[in-house]
């Protein structure tokens, strides 16, 4: 939704200063929104990728309306074989995988590969936060997180990093942690 783009968009803004000049990655673009937001914002190079190719084709009219460089690639591709050879490394990774699925933990793994030191990932589940074990088991922390009705969502760090010291607890952390 709206409201969770610009959540996150704030978060991303406020941790790295600026988008512009950064590397993003939208994996299961669906309408390709964040991606769009991410380029609208000052982003580099974006790669939007979708198994869909009418989601495809929306994402690439809607950067030729635009007028976008070809920094700016929407592919009809499977995200984990994208990502085994990823052409690049980037700064903030999207992951809003079809609910049904249950991929974010699979597609968090994968990511990682791609992402740089001091990268972000985003990623939007449809009821929980990913679980303190998995967090663990992928080696990232939670530096922010929120709700939207009954969607979640988190920005997520590698442990060890310069994001990873940024790390904000929730309300819901709070409380637990008292």
């Amino acid at each position: 939704s709206e409201r969770v783009r610009e959540t996150v968009f704030d978060w991303l803004t406020h941790l790295s200063g600026t988008l512009e000049g950064c590397d993003a990655l939208d994996m299961f673009a669906g309408s390709g929104a964040m991606g769009l937001e991410a380029a609208s914002r000052g982003a580099d190079y974006v790669d939007w990728l979708d198994i869909h190719r009418q989601g495809i084709a929306g994402i690439r009219q809607a950067l030729t309306r635009l007028g976008a460089d070809d920094h700016k690639q929407a592919r009809v591709a499977d995200a984990f074989r994208f990502l085994q050879d990823a052409p690049r490394s980037y700064d903030v990774i999207f992951i809003d995988p079809p609910f049904s699925l249950d991929m974010q933990v699979k597609a968090a793994r994968a990511a990682l590969g791609a992402l740089k030191e001091e990268g972000l990932l985003y990623v939007e589940s449809p009821t929980e936060l990913l679980s303190d074990e998995a967090l663990e088991s992928l080696g990232v922390v939670r530096v922010r997180s929120g709700s939207a009705g009954a969607v979640r969502f988190e920005l997520l760090a590698k442990a060890g990093s310069g994001m990873a010291g940024l790390v904000r607890l929730s309300k819901e952390e709070k409380r637990s942690r008292k």
